[in-house]
């Protein structure tokens, strides 16, 4: 499902998700999980017109700057480790010629060919590095900061890995107050998720570093917008785990949504 909505770029195509894996996928975004084996009914329900849809927002990305490769590198097609993985990244930037390197900078924002349902990641490659960057939230002051990277969800994917990035534990809870354990955690976790047809996006700092050269305002929040500079030596930028682009020292990538990017999908009834 999220493979098909990347490359799906208008509004007009519907979009129709089957578990064929129920037994190992939870299939959040497909059919309920009887149609697996009930297909043919589905089929008829939505010839019918029995079906409601549900227009999901989307995040588009812009690039520019320094330290980017505009190729994209599809995940889904291979497994790569990490040494591969940025190997991959200089091979798609030759182009398949020898001794050539890749243009010096984009000076205009670049719309990139892919729409993200769940989230955009930006980070080191190795995760054992913390990640380097500036964020600009909503065009507000830039802020220099160091994570364990940078997460941006849409509200479909606020049910996804953004609330597992945010969420609270009972025994974080019941450590701090000893007291309400059960309804403050509810409570504050229930806030992580909104509507996936909802226009605003969610950022996480995972893991923020603070000390006297890098802060940290909010760790969390909604925006409209989002500005990430490069400062990293050997980042990417993943759309929804399957699609990275290099995004190194001096790049900078503008992350928003655009009504015309909304993902037309159905709701079937159980």
């Amino acid at each position: 499902m999220l493979l098909v909505a990347s490359k799906v770029l208008s509004n007009d195509k519907p979009v129709v998700g089957v578990n064929t894996d129920p037994e190992r996928s939870e299939g959040h975004l497909c059919l309920p999980v009887r149609y697996t084996r009930a297909f043919p009914e589905a089929l008829q329900k939505l010839c019918r017109g029995e079906f409601r849809w549900l227009w999901r927002q989307r995040i588009r990305l812009h690039l520019e700057g320094t330290g980017i490769n505009p190729t994209l590198l599809d995940l889904h097609e291979q497994q790569l480790s990490l040494e591969q993985h940025c190997q991959a990244h200089r091979i798609t930037t030759m182009d398949g010629q020898p001794g050539t390197t890749p243009p010096p900078s984009v000076p205009k924002p670049s719309l990139l060919p892919v729409r993200s349902l769940n989230e955009i990641f930006i980070g080191e490659s190795l995760s054992s590095r913390a990640s380097y960057y500036e964020i600009s939230v909503d065009d507000g002051p830039w802020e220099k900061q160091k994570s364990s990277g940078l997460s941006i969800c849409t509200g479909t994917g606020s049910k996804a890995w953004s609330y597992n990035i945010n969420k609270l534990t009972e025994q974080t809870v019941e450590e701090v107050l000893k007291i309400g354990t059960y309804v403050l955690t509810d409570e504050y976790n229930e806030s992580l998720v909104f509507a996936p047809d909802d226009r605003r996006l969610f950022y996480s700092i995972r893991e923020p570093i603070v000390n006297r050269v890098f802060s940290n305002s909010r760790q969390r929040g909604f925006a409209s917008r989002v500005c990430v500079r490069s400062r990293c030596w050997d980042a990417c930028m993943v759309v929804d785990g399957g699609t990275s682009f290099e995004f190194n020292d001096g790049a900078i990538a503008t992350i928003s949504m655009s009504e015309e990017d909304q993902l037309r999908t159905v709701v079937l009834e159980n």
